[in-house]
């Protein structure tokens, strides 16, 4: 996922910001920024952010909706059966 163009020491970064911030726009890859040699944080351009955070979501709800599918579920006429009853409801 990440190339080796793509890791910068923290120290390169608040020499140039403005150099990485339009990299980051124009590549729309996101860079790592290491401290002593280890990677510490994970920047990236707020459009490719906000495609990823939506990707996300969509993920997210797509493995709820197969989560309800996959359990076992009722018919409405048994639960408006089971409902009316907990209530008290004659019809």
């Amino acid at each position: 996922m990440f190339k080796s163009t793509d890791i910068h020491t923290v120290t390169e970064f608040s020499r140039k910001p403005a150099e990485h911030i339009k990299r980051l726009a124009d590549s729309k890859r996101p860079e790592i920024l290491t401290v002593n040699g280890k990677a510490a944080v994970v920047i990236q351009d707020a459009e490719s952010y906000e495609r990823m955070a939506e990707l996300a979501e969509y993920a997210e709800s797509i493995q709820t909706i197969r989560k309800a599918l996959s359990e076992e579920s009722r018919s409405l006429d048994d639960f408006k059966k089971e409902f009316e009853g907990k209530l008290g409801i004659e019809r």
